[in-house]
């Protein structure tokens, strides 16, 4: 788990795409600190494990699934991307619970400028919308942002100058692709509501009339 804080921006030095998936070496500072093998670090949002470690950098798998649903796959040598160490239970949660397991990518479709903010207006597909909620909390690139307004297809987020120049999205353009995490909470209870469902409706289904009949109710 993550909280969505972004602890540092890493350069991608290498990335070697294989039928297999991919292998990425990231030059970085902070999360290296009492790093070792198996580490969970999330990178632009997508929970990857430690493979290689060195005092500058780390290389990790990417499988083959988590290229097919994030923007992992239009890295390039010199990319810069959001990196963030799993939580411990003692670490300060700012952010909200974070999976690392990205739902889907979005797109930039606009960026404006509102006072000393700028804001970012993200489309993604409608099927993910219903995880969104105004003033709620949505996973970009892995950064935890608040949701500033929204419709039926996109929502729009603010960003002050200091995480302007913290996160990758700070340096994103109209057009680019970005990963998208929604809320975990409303994926739960989306669930729990349609297994109620379904099991209300198997339960109604097995008493009829005729069940009642043969019973004696009748």
């Amino acid at each position: 788990m993550f909280t969505g804080l972004i602890e540092e921006l890493g350069k991608v030095i290498s990335i070697d795409k294989t039928p297999q998936g991919a292998n990425i070496t990231i030059s970085c500072n902070k999360v290296l600190q009492k790093a070792t093998i198996g580490d969970s670090i999330a990178t632009n949002g997508v929970c990857l494990t430690v493979v290689k470690l060195s005092n500058t950098a780390f290389t990790a798998n990417i499988m083959n699934e988590s290229l097919k649903v994030s923007s992992l796959k239009n890295l390039k040598i010199g990319d810069l991307v959001n990196l963030e160490k799993s939580l411990t239970l003692q670490s300060y949660l700012g952010g909200h619970l974070v999976t690392g397991d990205v739902d889907c990518c979005g797109k930039i479709i606009s960026i404006s400028n509102d006072g000393f903010a700028q804001k970012y207006t993200i489309e993604i597909p409608l099927e993910f919308m219903k995880y969104v909620v105004y003033k709620g909390r949505i996973t970009l690139d892995g950064a935890s942002l608040t949701v500033a307004s929204l419709n039926d297809s996109t929502l729009t987020v603010s960003l002050i100058p200091h995480t302007q120049k913290s996160i990758t999205l700070g340096f994103k353009n109209v057009g680019d692709i970005i990963n998208i995490e929604t809320d975990l909470i409303a994926k739960h209870l989306e669930k729990l509501l349609l297994s109620r469902e379904k099991t209300d409706q198997k339960s109604s289904s097995n008493i009829s009339k005729s069940f009642l009949a043969e019973n004696g109710f009748f």
